[in-house]
């Protein structure tokens, strides 16, 4: 199934349930509160349907909240205090809404984290924590016993790949234990 029509179908079930829960609340009058039961379809909406999907139900939450109040006939003593008792359901709905998208997206993130994390352990071998290697020749000895070139276990155990070159300490004494830097100091002095 595609994903725009399982959120759709997810926006319209949370809908259904505002509508389902206004109902409710009108017939049972204003001395049953069901407040809290519609965060359930915001909460549903926000989960599926991200923080867009969450604000849009929670005004229509707030707004069937508050013509279920209003055909109730609840009898304020101010136009004022329906609408703070509304407000005050909005902004509570928002709430929710926003938590339960950020609880998603964290969620999400931290799913993908795990996926690359476990991706990269997966393409990691693991080299033992002691490694006995001879102090002249640095070859590695196996678990088999075996004495191995560095460069040849490294390689056996991990995605490790040598190229090899010198270092400039090195470098200088190979040329000189060639006598080839005598040669060229001896052109210089010459010439």
């Amino acid at each position: 199934m595609r994903k725009d029509t399982c959120v759709g179908m997810w926006a319209a079930a949370a809908v259904g349930v505002a509508v389902v829960l206004g109902l409710i609340d009108w017939v049972s009058g204003h001395e049953f509160n069901f407040f809290v039961f519609y965060f359930l379809p915001v909460a549903v909406a926000a989960w599926f349907c991200g923080p867009v999907g969450a604000v849009a139900l929670a005004l229509v939450c707030a707004m069937v909240w508050f013509g279920a109040d209003h055909l109730s006939q609840h009898a304020y003593a101010s136009v004022t205090h329906a609408v703070w008792n509304t407000m005050i359901r909005l902004i509570s709905f928002l709430a929710i809404g926003w938590s339960v998208a950020k609880l998603k997206q964290m969620l999400d993130r931290e799913r993908q984290t795990a996926n690359a994390l476990r991706r990269s352990l997966s393409e990691i071998k693991v080299l033992e924590t002691f490694l006995p290697i001879c102090a002249q020749c640095k070859k590695i000895r196996n678990q088999e016993g075996v004495w191995q070139h560095l460069e040849v276990y490294i390689g056996e155990h991990s995605n490790t790949q040598f190229s090899h070159g010198y270092c400039p300490e090195c470098a200088k004494k190979a040329i000189e234990e060639a006598g080839l830097l005598e040669t060229r100091l001896g052109r210089h002095k010459a010439g």
